[in-house]
């Protein structure tokens, strides 16, 4: 340090604001290696008076400070070591400042640190020896400086952090490696700070105490002690020497903010699968109550073990169905969630499946055609609903061993009983109803779609969108109808309508057209008018030779339009049909009908999509959606007793689920349905169709798939009537999510570890949707100060105690000014939106070794 550095500095002190009482400034400038004492003769400061103090002058100083110059500016240059004793000028050095002239002193000076701290900053001198490191612990912009918050600082720059903050700090260490001789950041701490100073901290923050430190044990310590908050510690005895004894909440909340960061949660995830294994979770579990546990999440093993726990129940056919349901859904708010959650679906779906059969245990009743149709449209399609929302997920997770076990069970539910007895009630009252006359009373017949539904819009100039989806079966329609009024301001509306029989494609496509007859031909060709109605363009001609503003299109060629190209396309166009085929293209072919259910998912969505397109880039607000016909899938091979022997007769055409005949014969096993009341019938013909769920056997792979019979599944057709409505609109229900609330009236926090009571305002139900939330304590300054808990607000209960939540949230241990405003913050976890902010005080006395 030169001597223009020296007057530099000394300048920026006497520039300084006085303080309060302050009227001068006296600067003494110790020098006691004498490097100075030639110069400061020399020394010249506007504004300063420069005067040397030696063993013989201090009185006579003390009488010019003091008496006779009370106000000018001194600096007091010396090389003596003034202590307490023999120093006539030692209250007015304590009440001055102390200027030494060397790195340490300019350092405490341009940071404006206390003299006080000088023995802090010599310690760690090599560290500001470095201009980057220098430049970055100065940008750090601290405002009062103590022996902690340097120390703060150092590590922070060391480890890259934009804040002191140990937190942040210590996570950044543990984020880079477990291995100590690899880890970056203790390498650098070692070289320019202490590392036993970095190991008090973690000590004092989170209670680790160990006479052989090292990073992985710190990890396991923390993340046990987070675990001990949601289990009792009489069944943690055998990992105890890992639960903290002070400050553990700081450790509940550390890791909590690990997990649940967007990026570093990976991280996280790797080494907590470590730590259980480790500390052989799995074992500690055995022994552990599932109510203990069910809340915590720490470890992934947590899931696995609430998974296990509820299969093994499912598996033993202990019937406590409600407890499974509130213990998967419970878990949905939980980290590791999203892991498991194909497993947990799966599960969820063989519950309602189960929960099915405990309703039908004495058996699906018997009865007359109309009632068993009726009770399928209004309560059995949910099992095959259960059924593929089952496989959607074991697709997903088709390895896993768990799943594979439920399988069978599902299997056994859906194919063996509800498949088996359905569809022999079923076929019992065709048989006895239905094989002269083709028609329910009261249902309408799908060969009525055009001249029953679609007409009367068009006799009204109004304009319809048809959209036919192939295979597109009932449970399915009844799905997007609750999208589609979840998701949009429209409304939508769902019937069913009896199928054709046979149920194949060619004959309801032909069924939903305009038409005035409808007929095979002698080669088993379906007519329309006595014009060919197979393929897109023939549909396309019988459509135009009744509406002219008409045509029919395919999806994809809709999808692949852009907005103008749509509307230049549909323009002046009263009557668009829209071809769909998802289902049965993957259903109908051998090598892909494993993927049927898969091709439902992607079919609701791209229908959803296509409603969206015509609603808002054409304007449409009458839009019809409905199938030729509907299938049966099961994923299990079928056994040799599922096969029939095909129909020895002269026919026209046979395939697995039906054959076309014009002689008329009681055959065992099928069913003979005269098709007069179905279609014109020239060629007199009758369907043979398998009873029950029975397939022809026929040469060839592709049987699981398969559709042409007269099952429910086959011949339930659903008619989905969606009318668009804008916002505004009278009657126009807008679309909103429940609302979340504290209902706690005591805002004022005693203790760290506390319980808040929450509410959701609404029931879900149409144009009422869900809602996700986080919360979480929070400062002034938004710095988050507790656990973030997740709040899933999709009940649909009536009563308003089913929608209430008991969360538990846990403080950091750090000092809370009862003076202060805290907020509780409650944010909409899809938008970012904070709904609610609610002030809080926070007293909570004494705390540190006492907070647990």
């Amino acid at each position: 340090m030169n001597i223009t550095q020296i007057v530099s500095a000394l300048q920026d002190i006497y520039r300084e604001q006085l303080k309060d009482g302050e009227q001068r400034k006296i600067v003494f400038w110790m020098d006691k290696d004498q490097e100075f004492i030639e110069e400061i003769d020399q020394l010249t400061i506007d504004g300063v008076k420069v005067q040397t103090l030696s063993e013989n002058n201090q009185f006579y100083l003390k009488h010019l400070l003091e008496e006779e110059d009370p106000s000018s500016h001194y600096l007091i240059y010396t090389t003596l070591e003034l202590g307490l004793e023999d120093n006539w000028l030692a209250d007015t050095v304590y009440y001055s400042k102390t200027f030494y002239a060397d790195r340490i002193s300019l350092i405490l000076n341009e940071l404006q640190i206390d003299s006080s701290l000088r023995g802090v900053i010599k310690k760690y001198e090599r560290f500001f020896h470095n201009k980057e490191r220098y430049r970055k612990f100065q940008a750090l912009g601290i405002e009062s400086y103590s022996e902690e918050m340097i120390e703060l600082a150092i590590m922070s720059v060391l480890c890259n952090v934009k804040v002191p903050d140990f937190e942040e700090v210590l996570k950044t260490v543990l984020m880079d490696t477990l291995e100590d001789s690899d880890n970056k950041f203790l390498t650098q701490m070692d070289k320019f700070f202490d590392i036993e100073v970095f190991w008090k901290y973690v000590f004092k923050q989170y209670g680790y105490e160990r006479d052989s430190k090292t990073l992985k044990t710190l990890f396991i310590h923390m993340a046990v002690t987070a675990f001990s908050h949601s289990v009792n510690e009489q069944y943690l005895t055998s990992i105890k020497d890992f639960i903290a004894v002070r400050n553990r909440t700081n450790c509940l909340v550390f890791i909590d903010h690990w997990m649940h960061h967007k990026t570093d949660f990976e991280v996280f995830n790797e080494y907590v699968e470590m730590a259980e294994k480790e500390i052989q979770l799995s074992q500690v579990l055995k022994t552990v109550p599932i109510d203990e546990f069910k809340k915590a999440e720490t470890f992934p093993y947590i899931d696995r073990a609430i998974i296990i726990y509820i299969a093994n129940n499912l598996l033993e056919k202990l019937e406590d169905y409600d407890e499974y349901t509130k213990l998967i859904k419970l878990r949905r708010a939980k980290h590791f969630y999203e892991r498991y959650e194909n497993v947990y679906e799966a599960l969820f779906y063989t519950v309602k499946m189960q929960e099915f059969y405990k309703e039908f245990q004495q058996g699906i009743p018997t009865g007359q055609a109309i009632d068993i149709y009726e009770a399928y449209q209004s309560k059995y399609y949910l099992m095959d609903t259960y059924y593929r929302k089952f496989y959607v997920a074991y697709d997903e997770e088709s390895n896993h061993e768990i799943l594979k076990k439920l399988k069978e069970v599902v299997e056994h539910l859906y194919t063996h009983w509800f498949m088996g007895e359905l569809s022999a009630n079923w076929s019992q009252a065709v048989k006895a109803e239905m094989t002269e006359q083709w028609s329910l009373p009261g249902v309408l017949n799908q060969q009525k779609f055009y001249s029953s539904i679609v007409a009367p819009h068009i006799r009204k100039g109004e304009r319809v969108f048809v959209i036919i989806s192939d295979a597109f079966r009932y449970e399915i329609g009844v799905e997007l109808t609750e999208r589609l009024n979840a998701e949009t301001i429209g409304t939508c509306d769902i019937q069913a309508m009896l199928g054709v029989i046979p149920s194949v494609t060619k004959l309801g496509m032909a069924s939903l057209l305009p038409h005035k007859s409808i007929d095979f031909d002698s080669k088993g060709q379906v007519f329309v008018n006595d014009k060919d109605s197979s393929g897109l363009d023939n549909r396309k001609a019988i459509i135009e030779s009744t509406v002219e503003d008409s045509m029919a299109v395919r999806f994809q060629d809709v999808v692949n339009m852009n907005k103008a190209g749509r509307r230049e396309t549909f323009k002046g166009k009263k009557l668009i049909y829209i071809y769909h085929d998802s289902i049965d293209a993957m259903g109908d072919k051998a090598s892909t009908e494993i993927y049927t259910f898969n091709a439902v998912e992607k079919a609701l969505d791209e229908i959803s999509t296509l409603i969206k397109i015509i609603r808002d880039d054409l304007s449409g607000t009458n839009i019809l959606v409905t199938a030729d016909h509907g299938f049966l899938y099961q994923r299990e091979a079928l056994e040799e007793s599922d096969k029939i022997e095909k129909v020895q007769l002269e026919t026209i055409e046979i395939k697995r689920r039906y054959a076309l005949s014009k002689e008329k014969q009681d055959i065992p096993g099928q069913l003979t349905i005269d098709l007069a009341s179905v279609i014109k019938n020239e060629q007199q013909l009758y369907a043979y169709v398998p009873n029950g769920i029975l397939r022809n056997r026929m040469q060839g792979s592709g049987v699981n798939f398969n559709h042409g019979g007269a099952s429910l599944q086959e011949i339930v057709v659903p008619l989905l009537s969606f009318k668009n409505k804008r916002a505004g609109q009278k009657g126009v229900q807008a679309i909103s999510k429940v609302d979340i609330k504290l209902t706690s009236t005591a805002q004022k926090i005693t203790n760290s570890i506390f319980n808040l009571n929450f509410f959701q305002t609404e029931k879900v139900e149409e144009k009422t949707k869900p809602r996700t939330v986080v919360i979480y304590m929070a400062d002034e300054e938004g710095n988050v100060l507790s656990n973030e808990e997740t709040i899933i607000g999709d009940r649909s209960f009536d009563n308003p105690a089913d929608r209430t939540f008991k969360i538990q949230f846990v403080l950091k241990s750090i000092p809370y000014d009862r003076n202060k405003t805290y907020y509780l913050i409650i944010k909409d976890t899809e938008t970012g939106v904070i709904t609610e902010k609610v002030p809080f005080t926070i007293n909570l006395g004494i705390v540190g070794d006492f907070d647990f």
